[in-house]
């Protein structure tokens, strides 16, 4: 079962890193200064930036919002799932 979770977990991780990337780029060509060199420290403050830029542009959050959020999300059940695993 671990081989299978651990792949999973490092594809969800890429996603996030991909999705965060994206939506420094979103927010750099809508003229929003955005430091990719701590990036990863901000991207909560940058994720905010860009929930609420595109939800005032067209009245709904940007789907690079929901694609950081579930990658998240299911790389920490897909953790949950392996140690809970390891334990048994």
């Amino acid at each position: 079962m671990a081989t299978l979770l651990v792949p999973l977990i490092l594809t969800c991780g890429v996603w996030a890193v991909v999705a965060s990337v994206l939506i420094a780029r979103d927010l750099e060509r809508r003229g929003i200064s955005v430091d990719f060199l701590w990036l990863r420290v901000l991207i909560l403050k940058y994720l905010g930036k860009y929930r609420k830029v595109t939800l005032e542009e067209t009245g709904r959050v940007g789907p690079l919002f929901y694609h950081y959020i579930i990658s998240l999300n299911i790389a920490l059940v897909l953790v949950i799932i392996l140690v809970i695993s390891r334990l048994w």
